[in-house]
């Protein structure tokens, strides 16, 4: 039996509504900044609210030449930045590292290229127009910001895409863990990107009357449903062994992951289900209860998700998750469905390593079902020992990791 290894995270790269890297998504959610404003991308006549966290600013021909572009879907082009940043940080050289085939690459998205397949049927079904871009069907495939990440950084160990919702990032992560901890590959890029505000994916969402009009406030009793979010966040993680024979600077330790399904209802979420991925990355990484200091929320401020979630943290924690700080950063950046727990997983890797706890913003006035310390509207500077992120996705899928600081 192979023995299992620490796995420790070495480079962060992100694409986000608050910053179009990691160092400026974190100064923005630590400072509490709001992203949410009135939709920029296409029009907004016939919604019924319009408004979302956009990228902005965000230039691809900055980043790509015209024949890499043509390849890209939105998502892909996140990814493949925010990639290239984690990688930089983490200062591997996979070919000279001999780690090219030892790397293992899994990105998580909800709608893979969306943007692709809206442009696609609004050609067919809008233009009447049967000619379709060669190049549609590479580009909207879910595993197209793995596979150009292989193709860009010469990664030829084990790599695929997840797809699971809202929980698609951490289920990337928590396979990517399991895989180095394992011995299995020697490191891993994974991370998860998303680029779904388009017409059709909004109007959707808005069909469900789970979307805010104003702004997206978790757990306030004012809270009027959730605001969708676009972006990327892309992580190296290796062993412990191995960051610190090549003197890499450690930023984090993934210490456990815990998932679990609800096998109840589609949409409407369990406590029980996800009181279970709780407890299983706790007992995955060794913690007790008592150890966790800060839990990053999945936070949606939907009527349904909120008190489910502060129930399941409350069947987990029992007296201590009065003495927990729990934040929901969807709050700034919005859900980025598939890419929203590596999001999230900046906001907590920037808790464990500053002692600065990120906001929930927007909040007003505490729902009485909602009953934890959710460190509202403005940052808590306060050491972090260990923390989770949560995930709970539509479909009743649950993935939860849980971290410790640099050891």
């Amino acid at each position: 039996m192979r023995p299992l290894h620490r796995v420790v995270i070495t480079g962060i790269g992100a694409v986000t509504p608050l910053g179009l890297n990691a160092t400026d998504t974190w100064s923005a959610l630590r400072e509490g900044r709001v992203a949410i404003g009135p939709l920029e991308s296409f029009p907004r006549e016939g919604l019924r609210y319009g408004i979302a966290a956009e990228v902005r600013g965000f230039d691809p021909a900055a980043h790509f030449d015209d024949k890499k572009l043509v390849q890209y879907d939105r998502f892909t082009q996140f990814a493949l930045v925010a990639a290239r940043e984690a990688i930089k940080q983490a200062g591997i050289d996979f070919a000279a590292d001999g780690l090219g085939e030892d790397t293992a690459v899994i990105i998580g998205t909800g709608v893979g290229g969306e943007q692709t397949h809206d442009e696609a049927s609004r050609r067919l079904y809008g233009d009447n127009n049967p000619r379709l871009h060669p190049l549609t069907i590479v580009r909207l495939i879910t595993n197209a910001a793995t596979s150009h990440i292989c193709i860009e950084h010469g990664l030829n160990g084990p790599a695929f895409a997840t797809s699971s919702a809202c929980a698609s990032a951490n289920h990337a992560l928590a396979q990517a863990f399991a895989m180095v901890r394992s011995g299995m590959v020697g490191a891993a890029v994974a991370g998860g990107s998303e680029a779904c505000i388009t017409r059709g994916v909004v109007r959707a969402w808005e069909a469900m009357r789970v979307m805010a009009d104003d702004t997206c406030r978790p757990f306030s009793k004012q809270r009027r449903g959730m605001v969708l979010g676009e972006g990327a966040g892309v992580f190296v993680l290796e062993t412990l062994e191995s960051a610190q024979r090549r003197g890499a600077t450690i930023l984090a330790e993934l210490a456990g992951a815990g998932m679990s399904a609800d096998a109840s209802d589609i949409v409407f979420p369990s406590q029980v289900g996800a009181a279970r991925a709780i407890t299983r990355a706790l007992a995955d990484a060794r913690l007790a209860p008592e150890d966790i200091d800060y839990i990053n929320a999945h936070g949606t401020a939907t009527p349904a998700n909120d008190p489910t979630e502060t129930k399941a943290i409350r069947q987990v924690f029992g007296a201590h998750a009065d003495q927990l700080m729990v934040s929901s950063t969807k709050s700034m950046h919005g859900h980025a469905l598939g890419a929203a727990g590596a999001i999230e997983l900046v906001a907590t890797i920037g808790a464990l390593r500053d002692g600065v706890v990120p906001p929930t913003m927007n909040f007003i006035d505490p729902d009485p079902e909602c009953d934890l310390d959710y460190v509202p509207n403005a940052a808590r500077e306060r050491p972090v020992r260990a923390a989770l992120s949560n995930s709970l996705a539509f479909g009743g899928l649950n993935a939860v990791l849980a971290l410790r600081p640099a050891p």
